[in-house]
């Protein structure tokens, strides 16, 4: 298990890759991000995180939490989540999936052709 921000969380990500290969993975994530973006800003902003952080399992955490969650992904500092910046962040969250990441990029591409 890890923590973050004082969140404990299983890492079942590892086991998702296995089970539904790095295409399937990348597909699940982009259902992620879809559920909690904000719909009218096609991102995920601290309203949307908030409103939607149950779906995650992460009901209990607090304001400041949420937000430097947030922080912690907005690489471009626009103070919200696009799709990019949300795998990007889920993957850094995961120790599992960033040892194995390498070979996730190389059967995705391998996938492309």
């Amino acid at each position: 298990m890890a923590s973050r921000s004082g969140v404990v969380f299983e890492d079942f990500f590892p086991a998702m890759v296995e089970k539904l290969g790095a295409e399937g993975f990348m597909k699940e994530l982009c259902n992620g991000f879809r559920l909690l973006m904000d719909d009218e800003k096609g991102m995920i902003t601290f309203d949307s995180l908030k409103r939607n952080s149950a779906l995650l399992g992460l009901q209990g955490m607090s304001d400041e939490e949420l937000m430097c969650m947030l922080r912690e992904g907005d690489l471009d500092r626009d103070g919200a989540l696009n799709e990019m910046e949300f795998c990007t962040l889920m993957f850094r969250l995961s120790p599992g999936l960033m040892e194995s990441s390498k070979e996730l990029l190389e059967e995705a591409i391998i996938g492309e052709f």
